[in-house]
């Protein structure tokens, strides 16, 4: 009897290259508009879910307060986002300016762009392949991660 076909090298590699080559492809899209392609995501989730205290952002993105915080610092520098005093004196919040607003509106017909070409690009089929394979995958981590605690 055959043995069953094992995967062969590193999924984690092989996961860098796949993210790697999609980010570049966003990027290419994106970077006209002055943001990065990170950017423009940390962006959109402040102006869909602020005014938000930063722990509360993190969380919702799945990133960490220091990822968060060095992510924020050219969105402030820029003047897309603003960090303020928040329900208490020990809290922050933040929230997306009128320039912010306007410069993910501005990012989100870019990035709209590039989803277009990748699913041109890979085929809408495989897209919706890969996207259930993806959150397939991060529920069975995060079960097995729970799991571990």
């Amino acid at each position: 009897m055959l043995d069953a076909v094992k995967p062969q090298g590193c999924t984690n590699l092989k996961l860098r290259q796949l993210s790697r080559a999609v980010t570049r492809h966003y990027d290419a899209y994106v970077a006209p508009t002055g943001l990065k392609n990170s950017q423009y995501s940390l962006l959109s989730h402040v102006v869909l879910l602020g005014p938000l205290r930063p722990s509360d952002l993190a969380a919702r993105m799945k990133i960490d307060a220091s990822t968060l915080t060095r992510n924020l610092q050219p969105l402030v520098a820029a003047g897309w986002v603003e960090q303020g005093p928040g329900d208490d004196a020990r809290s922050r919040s933040v929230v997306a300016t009128e320039a912010g607003r306007a410069k993910r509106t501005e990012a989100q017909r870019a990035w709209k762009q590039a989803q277009l070409a990748l699913n041109a690009r890979l085929g809408n089929e495989r897209v919706l392949a890969l996207h259930a394979l993806i959150d397939d995958c991060l529920e069975a981590l995060d079960v097995s991660e729970s799991d571990d605690e």
